[in-house]
């Protein structure tokens, strides 16, 4: 349970994309990474450590080695959202006695998870001071809403069924109307600035703190595990990682969930983009790119469903996955991921060398599964690459359950990833 501290720190103030990139980044600067803008042409050095973010919700980070035999990378690939309600144009509306918040399903949730417990609000304002136009991170840091439940006296189906509609079941009331109330000012007097709010992003957020429980505290409860536990248990990997003689690359993209098709996501241009302008600033020329991605390795992670122990009929005959039995391996015959026989056995490998378990996953074949941004982003740029992820149970619940020790085992898988050298010799793989 070395990490545990740590995760339960970082998913504690995990409100939204932003304050999760926002995290990553101040772990990234106290390991002394650099940070560039897009805006910018970048100055790299061989032996030094950067970072980019694009639109404050995706990040990529990258280790120089001292020295490199061309520009192979290892990479590690997560995402940062989850599913939520976002926050709609003018949301305030008064129905009986009581202030209405418009929101709209953000991803595929579990809608009656969302119910009668407290929520607030996170995300990015901006607000026009005078001649410029600011970006402001908002949390409202108390129990704020509530998504009240129709009781069983006027719904007696309720457990028999119920299908909710998000347009009228899932709106969240803020308390009793109040004679004009302007949520604009509201945001300002909560963000303690002058200005006028020209538009915001905005997510409902559980206000339940992660913790941990059972028995000898073996299992991990929280908010937006999925994918937050795979995305900090691979960047402590990747920092805690030796440096080797390849360039180490983590990234953390936003819009999962919704498709990826934003350009912060997965099916956008910004890993490309990015590692064509350190193949280029490093002294690289056209091929070398090329070359670069031939010999090229990634981790797309993901977090994977364990059998339920109440639905053990839901998960396939050949499957088997348990909560802190280790990392799972996941395989989808019509490419929803993208492990085949010689990406898993790179997985295997490594988990043998270093004495980790590793489980193996398929969706039952008459029922269909989610997918995730490993294959999306072999669209843009295409690596060899395996989808592993932590198993959980509730997976797009607002509040989820894993293994402690399949974080701890995640990290050390990771830290193994990068500090090893993978080559490629025609169909043959080495580790070294």
């Amino acid at each position: 349970m070395k990490y545990i501290d740590k995760m339960l720190e970082l998913l504690s103030t995990s409100y939204s994309t932003f304050h999760v990139v926002k995290n990553l980044k101040e772990e990234l600067i106290k390991a002394g990474f650099i940070e560039l803008d897009e805006k910018n042409s970048y100055s790299l050095s061989w032996g030094k450590n950067y970072f980019v973010t694009r639109n404050d919700t995706s990040i990529i980070a990258f280790k120089l080695p001292e020295k490199a035999d061309g520009f192979k990378m290892q990479l590690s690939a997560t995402h940062n959202d989850s599913p939520t309600f976002k926050v709609k144009p003018n949301p305030v509306k008064v129905s009986s006695n009581l202030l209405q918040l418009i929101t709209e399903p953000y991803g595929g949730g579990i809608y009656n998870t969302w119910l009668d417990k407290p929520l607030s609000l996170a995300g990015r304002v901006l607000i026009k001071q005078g001649e410029e136009i600011k970006s402001e991170l908002l949390n409202i840091d108390e129990d704020l809403l509530i998504i009240p439940n129709v009781c069983i006296h006027m719904n007696r189906e309720i457990n028999s069924g119920y299908k909710y509609n998000p347009a009228v079941d899932m709106i969240p009331i803020m308390g009793e109307n109040v004679e004009g109330f302007d949520f604009n000012q509201y945001i300002l007097s909560k963000l303690g600035v002058e200005g006028e709010v020209l538009s915001f992003d905005l997510f409902l957020y559980n206000r339940q703190k992660p913790t941990l429980i059972g028995i000898n505290k073996e299992l991990l409860a929280a908010a937006r595990e999925d994918d937050l536990t795979s995305t900090y248990s691979a960047l402590l990997g990747f920092l805690e990682s030796e440096q080797a003689s390849h360039i180490s690359v983590f990234a953390s993209f936003d819009n999962e969930e919704v498709g990826s098709l934003t350009k912060q996501g997965a099916n956008s241009t910004f890993l490309k983009d990015n590692i064509q302008r350190i193949i280029t600033c490093l002294g690289g020329e056209k091929d070398d790119y090329h070359k670069a991605v031939a010999n090229s390795v990634m981790l797309s992670i993901d977090n994977a469903h364990a059998n339920h122990p109440n639905h053990l009929e839901l998960s396939d005959k050949t499957t088997d996955v348990k909560l802190n039995h280790g990392i799972v391996i996941k395989y989808n015959a019509n490419q929803s991921y993208t492990s085949d026989a010689l990406s898993s056995c790179i997985v295997k490998a490594l988990c043998k060398e270093n004495n980790l378990s590793y489980q193996e996953y398929t969706n039952r074949s008459d029922l269909r599964g989610g997918s995730t941004l490993g294959n999306i982003s072999e669209s843009e740029i295409s690596f060899t690459s395996v989808d592993i992820g932590l198993p959980q149970l509730a997976m797009h619940s607002s509040y989820e359950t894993q293994g402690v020790k399949d974080i701890d085992d995640a990290v050390v898988l990771l830290k193994f990833f990068f500090s090893k050298e993978i080559v490629f010799e025609g169909s043959n793989v080495k580790i070294l």
